[in-house]
């Protein structure tokens, strides 16, 4: 099997209920930098966040080694965003029987591999 070294291999985690900025905290620390150096980063960040991303992580570089057949060692992280999903909506009670609405947002995270460049 010939392995396409320009190949971009992605994965997506979709409904995360998690905020997407409190995702992209995490997201913006691992952009650019090697598997290994991810995973070790994702392991000791104190983020509830870094569960799903390293999760999303691990399905991307595991679709790289088993439909392009690319090391996992020389595979970098490209692109790492988390786009807004549908917010679930909830109500509190509140005063003289009202109630306020609570918004319990859910994001997508991407993250896309592909193997060291060398220029």
């Amino acid at each position: 099997m010939a392995i396409d070294t320009t190949a971009e291999t992605k994965a997506i985690a979709r409904y995360i209920r998690m905020s997407p900025s409190k995702v992209r905290r995490v997201l913006d620390q691992i952009r650019g930098r090697s598997y290994r150096e991810a995973l070790i980063i994702l392991e000791f960040m104190p983020y509830r966040a870094c569960q799903p991303v390293l999760k999303v992580l691990r399905s991307a570089v595991a679709n790289a080694e088993h439909n392009s057949g690319i090391d996992p060692a020389s595979l970098y992280i490209t692109k790492a965003f988390a786009d807004m999903g549908p917010s679930l909506k909830r109500y509190r009670p509140r005063a003289q029987g009202r109630a306020y609405q609570i918004r319990k947002p859910t994001c997508h995270i991407t993250v896309a591999v592909s193997p060291e460049v060398d220029d």
